[in-house]
């Protein structure tokens, strides 16, 4: 039986994977009302797909607000969501007291692998605690992406193992789990392991910040981004999945998380890490762009605007709001009339007072001078244009992501504003 303790985003994603490929699962959390939610078959995130496979698979899954539920297991993931604050920080201070309740209940010989992402050095610390016990320690590297999680959990393209020594053989009851998934299997040490997933995320940073610096150059002179990112994939060294869609900065809440703890690391050891503050700077600056073009188009020429936003989660397909740029803009935006829409972002209770929330995106574009679409979901891209066209007062449709067709939007008589597009040249 494989055990999780944490059912938030990481936990609950990776338990129903573990079921889908025939475990018995477990899964712990310490909030009563939370487990009651779960074990009724209500999930606390969105995530596509993942009610489908919850539903399929339900028999194997198991919920319980005890740590002792977890005792008969044979492999247990510490997989709770790790907190950050406002200089995205992490707190590993609940990591650290679940993996005590999880070794205080399980039996010798059982397997507790951190898959919670934490700092170099922190699951060494633990393990004379947990093996005091009896357990055998491991670190995990979770590689969950928001709005592709089930897919990432339940088709892996490798996992990448922190051992006390990885020259010895994994424990074989977790060997045999991760041989159910297919995928290579890359033991290392410990510390390997925790900056592995934080250098997997500095190379996203990299890239991100190139592909939009490169992008506004585009906007400068009149070339078009989405021409030349088909010929960069096409290069070797670069690759055929490489991060080159041009963006609002970096958003979500891990790479901020990972930039600050390199950051850390290196005032620590003595490395210059001025690149992650370079990284850094260009983000904030390029997540402003939606800011500065609609300032630019409709409020410095339109007396008493009322703006339609379409997005406020930081990517498609989750309802996140930490760090995102919709959210930042319409911070910015205090005191402007703007109707937003959604389908699924959460936000705190009291954020954004002078935001209205409408039940649909055409209701946000009714009266409206100006359109923008923070987050490029689906369903944006498949609105009735001519019906937009006749909601909004204005014609200023700003479109960082490239979600409408450029075609599309001039036939409906509208202007169309674009991250990586410069003015056409003329002949």
């Amino acid at each position: 039986m494989i055990g999780f303790g944490g059912l938030s985003h990481l936990g609950l994603v990776s338990a129903v994977a573990a079921a889908s490929k025939g475990f018995e699962v477990v899964g712990y959390d310490e909030q009563p009302a939370l487990v009651a939610e779960l074990s009724a078959g209500r999930l606390p995130v969105h995530e596509p797909g993942l009610p489908d496979l919850v539903s399929e698979h339900a028999a194997r899954l198991r919920f319980a607000a005890d740590p002792s539920a977890l005792a008969g297991c044979d492999v247990v993931f510490v997989a709770i969501d790790v907190p950050t604050d406002a200089a995205d920080r992490s707190d590993l201070t609940p990591v650290s007291r679940l993996v005590g309740q999880v070794a205080a209940v399980v039996a010798p010989g059982t397997s507790i692998v951190v898959l919670s992402q934490v700092h170099p050095g922190f699951t060494r610390s633990l393990r004379p605690g947990a093996e005091a016990r009896g357990a055998r320690l491991y670190y995990q590297v979770e590689t969950l992406i928001f709005g592709r999680a089930v897919h990432q959990a339940v088709n892996p393209e490798r996992f990448m193992v922190g051992c006390a020594d990885p020259a010895d053989t994994l424990a074989p009851a977790l060997a045999a789990f991760l041989g159910a998934f297919g995928c290579p299997v890359l033991p290392m040490r410990y510390e390997s392991a925790e900056l592995c997933k934080i250098s997997i995320n500095m190379f996203l940073v990299s890239q991100v910040v190139t592909t939009n610096m490169l992008a506004e150059i585009c906007e400068g002179i009149g070339a078009e981004w989405r021409e030349i990112a088909p010929a960069l994939r096409l290069d070797r060294r670069i690759g055929p999945h490489a991060y080159l869609g041009a963006g609002l900065g970096v958003g979500g809440g891990n790479l901020q998380r990972d930039m600050a703890t390199i950051r850390m690391l290196a005032a620590a050891h003595g490395a210059d890490a001025a690149l992650v503050d370079t990284w850094a700077s260009l983000s904030q600056y390029r997540r402003d762009w939606a800011l500065r073009t609609v300032y630019r188009e409709v409020l410095a020429r339109v007396q008493a605007p009322v703006l339609a936003v379409w997005g406020l989660s930081y990517k498609e397909d989750t309802q996140s709001t930490r760090n995102s740029p919709s959210v930042h803009l319409l911070t910015a935006l205090s005191g402007i009339d703007v109707r937003a829409y959604d389908p699924a972002a959460v936000l705190p209770d009291g954020a954004l007072p002078h935001v209205h929330r409408v039940q649909s995106a055409l209701d946000a574009c009714r009266g409206g001078d100006a359109l923008l679409i923070m987050t490029p979901w689906r369903e944006f891209g498949e609105a009735s244009l001519a019906a937009v066209a006749n909601a909004l007062r204005g014609r200023s449709v700003i479109d960082p992501f490239g979600v409408l067709d450029p075609a599309a939007v001039h036939a409906a008589g509208l202007t169309h504003y674009r991250l990586g597009t410069g003015p056409a040249p003329s002949c």
